[in-house]
């Protein structure tokens, strides 16, 4: 089982061996916490509601576009505060509160309300344990933090896949949402048990100096923001979410609409072997980024992308459309690491790591966003080969664009 494999702690002046271990269970159980609701919502939705592909884009796109919204004011807040692990426990206690929602009242106007509630909550996630990781191990063990986080977060995911899929075929799909209900619960007493006094905040946030420099230089948001390549790699985010976002939930109403399989199951198999693939690739990843360097190791990432849409227009086998998930564990276990890394390396010294964290996950939440919703009403009016067709083309565009304009960063994180 890949949530066996034995990861030894990551070495810090700082941090005690307890704060390290808390942060490898948060990173396990916030994993369904984070991103497990939405391929189960599309099936939710298919299978038990009998709602139609457009319906399910709006539902989907809600999260989204409430995650967009909050994303940069949840980088902001991050940076500005001491109290992240209180921020990560009222994020994780709201999802829980969305998850409820979706299964005591099915009604649109609660899906929608647990979909907003769900997508604003989730913005605040990523920035705070990112940002609690940096402020434990230093901007120099955190290339090697960042592969250990993801690698817990994808044995969590196969984890609470696993126990979805066994929810799913005992009771029924909706008892997936509880499932993740108990995670987030989970997740908030982990990250209790981190020693708040471990943390330092100025490195948390991407500045150069340490705890006892409590008005350590931060740049300002402008200046920050002036730099092209935070541009150009927020777009870059942006086109790989937008390649990625509607994939799986595509395939899962696929298999629904096909019933040659029970949807919760196939859903479950397909996390669970992208899960699967996403530690080993993780890891790697984290290891050739800092040999070889963020770029190339990125644009591998990249390169799953075209080829997985256009596998899943070539069968309707619900087992074989499971098998080629393991793309999607090169990809998203690729950016998992690198989105973050890279963020880190161009804020450096800044002291603006979440606030620009927050805009490039801005630029996710506007990529999954339009995925979702523009692919949901493609695949209404042609069929589904033709939403997998469009998302090969914008994967395609995505790596031209990355490949041209963004340089490589790897040095940046040396600079000062």
């Amino acid at each position: 089982m890949v949530s066996h494999t034995v990861l030894q702690p990551t070495a810090s002046s700082r941090a005690s061996q307890r704060s390290l271990w808390a942060l490898d269970a948060l990173n396990f159980f916030l994993a369904d916490v984070v991103g497990g609701v939405g391929p189960y919502l599309a099936v939710y939705l298919k299978s038990a509601l009998r709602w139609d592909a457009g319906s399910i884009g709006v539902a989907m796109a809600t999260a989204s576009v409430c995650a967009v919204i909050a994303q940069t004011p949840a980088g902001a807040l991050v940076d500005k505060t001491v109290h992240k692990r209180a921020v990560i426990s009222i994020a994780a206690l709201t999802i829980a509160l969305g998850a409820v929602l979706l299964v005591a009242s099915p009604c649109f106007p609660c899906v929608i309300g647990s979909q907003v509630l769900i997508g604003s909550a989730s913005a605040f996630l990523p920035p705070a344990v990112a940002a609690i990781s940096l402020g434990l191990v230093g901007p120099h063990q955190f290339d090697k933090r960042i592969g250990r986080n993801e690698a817990f977060n994808h044995s969590g995911n196969v984890a609470a896949a696993a126990v979805s899929g066994l929810a799913s075929k005992l009771f029924s799909i909706a008892s997936i949402f509880n499932v993740v209900a108990i995670l987030a619960l989970s997740s908030i007493a982990s990250v209790l048990m981190i020693d708040a006094k471990e943390i330092d905040h100025n490195l948390a946030r991407g500045s150069n100096s340490g705890a006892a420099d409590a008005k350590a230089p931060v740049s300002g948001i402008l200046h920050t923001l002036s730099d092209k390549r935070i541009l150009v790699f927020a777009v870059s985010a942006i086109l790989f979410h937008f390649a990625n976002a509607a994939m799986l939930p595509q395939v899962g109403q696929k298999v629904a609409e096909s019933k040659v399989m029970d949807p919760g199951v196939c859903m479950s198999a397909c996390i669970i072997v992208a899960q699967f693939c996403m530690v080993p690739s993780a890891l790697l990843a984290s290891k050739f980024a800092a040999t070889l360097g963020r770029k190339p190791v990125f644009l591998i990432g990249f390169a799953s992308l075209p080829l997985r849409a256009i596998l899943f227009t070539l069968t309707n086998n619900p087992y074989a459309l499971i098998a080629t998930q393991v793309l999607d564990g090169v990809g998203a276990g690729i950016y998992g690491v690198l989105g973050v890394v890279i963020a880190a390396d161009l804020t450096r010294g800044t002291g603006r790591f979440n606030v620009v964290q927050g805009i490039v996950a801005t630029g996710l939440g506007i990529g999954a966003g339009l995925s979702n919703l523009l692919i949901g009403y493609i695949v209404k009016a042609g069929g589904y080969n033709a939403g997998f067709l469009t998302l090969a083309g914008i994967s395609l565009a995505a790596i031209a664009f990355f490949w041209l304009l963004m340089p490589e960063t790897m040095h940046l994180s040396d600079d000062n």
